[in-house]
């Protein structure tokens, strides 16, 4: 996960504090002003010489650089703070000239929203600056002008006040987050534990960034993207259903990484077993049902603190009658958070387009799982899951690629075969 100008990046955002600070205190025209303003503004052009477009994310106590987590900035007050006013997001593009007056309204209208006063209306704006965006993660290029005007900017916030589930979410860069995790463990390195807490952190900005709960899930572009689309899909579904049940935020966030890596063991799989359009031969379903092992064991092996997240990887393919894999010794109750998981694991596999078979209607699918209820799935699992998506429905934001329709229209009519996979329970 290499991103350009990553000392530059901390370097700028340092400047960037300073310079919040020193608004805060000191007139427009003063001075001290005008010194942080201008070193600000030359630790931009530094970063514009390696970084022409860089893209800040600000998720609780991460920052993120493209899709870099900044470890030099773990903890750094400003990331709360930013992320608190809505500014879970900023982007510099070199590409459109950026004055030194443009960067100083941006400073200020960042203090007015940290100070709840209006910004000076003497401060010098341009009617709009599209060099400076800022806004949500996930929402694309709809960013807030720096320079817009207050009116404008009210606007704005009414505008993501009334949000629907039509909203422009994009989750590219947390997918090739998940894509470059897989990619170091497939080439035989650790896990990279902060960036996969960083994707689930941003996965929980996402969900709340109309200022209502929602759920953002991915729509399958091409067969090779099932791996990443299904886990980022599982974890938005476990979170939510996490907070439906009343669960903690750091108790959410543990659940979303473990939905996030449950199908971790299966960059061991090869990509023609993975992506086969028909039924398995008994080779390759043996080879198939070794993923929760082998994901179990590269969690573990990477970090012990992740046993949550281990227990799930092992579990989230064992029904409660005792059915699935990896078949137990000694009949006993799976983790709770495997139960949540493996719900929402069932859902999203059943409503997502596969090589051999068409997605199925959202209604058909919690059909089956209340059928399954109780065999299966846990029960009341399942029955919480099924109310969950009954009232959020309305809320869900469908990101589709290239292939797929647009949020709104109604998902392709079931024609391939009724079974749930060619040959068992879906992956």
């Amino acid at each position: 996960m290499w991103v350009a100008g990553v000392a530059e990046g901390v370097e700028f955002l340092h400047a960037f504090a300073q310079a919040l600070a020193v608004v805060g205190l000191y007139p427009p025209g003063h001075a001290t002003r005008l010194r942080a303003l201008d070193s600000t503004y030359q630790k931009l052009l530094d970063l514009f010489a390696v970084n022409e477009r860089p893209v800040f994310s600000f998720l609780g106590d991460e920052v993120v650089l493209g899709n870099r987590p900044l470890r030099e900035l773990r903890d750094w007050e400003w990331s709360n703070r930013l992320a608190g006013i809505g500014m879970q997001r900023l982007e510099f593009d070199s590409n459109i000239a950026i004055s030194v007056e443009e960067l100083d309204a941006l400073l200020d209208h960042i203090v007015a929203r940290l100070t709840l006063r209006p910004t000076d209306s003497s401060v010098a704006r341009q009617e709009r600056v599209t060099g400076i965006r800022f806004g949500t993660v996930g929402v694309g290029d709809e960013g807030t002008p720096a320079g817009a005007s207050e009116d404008a900017l009210e606007e704005e916030l009414e505008k993501e006040e009334v949000a629907t589930a039509t909203a422009a979410y994009s989750l590219e860069e947390e997918a090739e987050a998940v894509v470059w995790v897989h990619d170091v463990l497939r080439d035989g390195g650790e896990l990279p534990l902060m960036e996969a807490e960083a994707v689930v952190r941003s996965l929980t900005v996402a969900m709340h960034g109309d200022r209502q709960m929602m759920l953002p899930l991915l729509q399958l572009r091409q067969f090779d993207e099932y791996t990443t689309t299904h886990s980022l899909n599982v974890s938005v579904l476990s979170m939510g259903l996490a907070e439906w049940l009343g669960f903690g935020g750091r108790d959410v966030r543990a659940v979303g990484v473990a939905g996030l890596l449950h199908d971790l063991g299966k960059v061991t799989i090869p990509k023609e077993i993975l992506n086969k359009p028909g039924r398995f031969d008994d080779r390759e379903r043996e080879i198939m049902n070794t993923h929760p092992v082998e994901g179990a064991r590269m969690i573990l092996t990477s970090d012990q603190q992740l046993d949550l997240a281990a227990a799930v990887a092992y579990e989230h393919h064992i029904m409660i009658d005792g059915g699935g894999y990896p078949s137990m010794r000694y009949p006993r109750d799976c983790h709770f958070a495997s139960k949540l998981v493996h719900v929402c694991d069932v859902y999203d596999a059943l409503r997502t387009k596969r090589p051999y078979r068409d997605p199925w209607p959202a209604k058909k699918v919690l059909a089956y799982i209340g059928q399954k209820s109780g065999t299966e799935f846990d029960g009341a699992l399942a029955h919480s899951f099924m109310a969950m998506m009954g009232q959020w429905e309305p809320r869900l934001a469908t990101l589709h690629g290239e292939e797929t329709p647009p949020v709104g229209q109604p998902s392709p009519a079931l024609t391939g075969p009724n079974a749930v996979t060619p040959d068992g329970p879906p992956e």
